[in-house]
């Protein structure tokens, strides 16, 4: 079974940066695709950035060169650097594991981003 551990969010200012990070569980996480979506209240959950077992990476049009994905294969863990940060990226924050059909989620951490 999967197990996915979110940590770092928290209250930051416009303009600021926070660094996500989700650990794994289990034994497949360097074959698995991993990825960050963020739900805001009122709004769908939406993917904000994956990044592939090989290493390729995809972002939401938002958030382009301003957060970058990162993995670290040797310590199970998946990374978000999110920098210059918008109140519209206020929301809770997922991390995702998918491999072979099969999605896991981890518990959400609140990202909020106030003056």
């Amino acid at each position: 079974q999967v197990q996915l551990v979110e940590s770092g969010g928290g209250l930051v200012q416009p303009g600021g940066s926070l660094r996500l990070s989700c650990a794994a569980s289990g034994s497949i996480f360097s074959i698995a695709a991993m990825g960050w979506y963020r739900q805001a209240p009122g709004k769908q959950r939406e993917l904000v950035t994956a990044i592939t077992a090989s290493g390729s990476t995809n972002y939401v049009d938002s958030v382009k060169g301003r957060f970058t994905i990162s993995r670290d294969n040797a310590k199970n863990t998946v990374h978000l650097q999110m920098n210059s940060l918008k109140p519209e990226d206020t929301a809770v924050y997922y991390c995702n594991q998918q491999y072979a059909g099969r999605y896991y989620w981890g518990q959400g951490t609140q990202v909020t981003v106030s003056s």
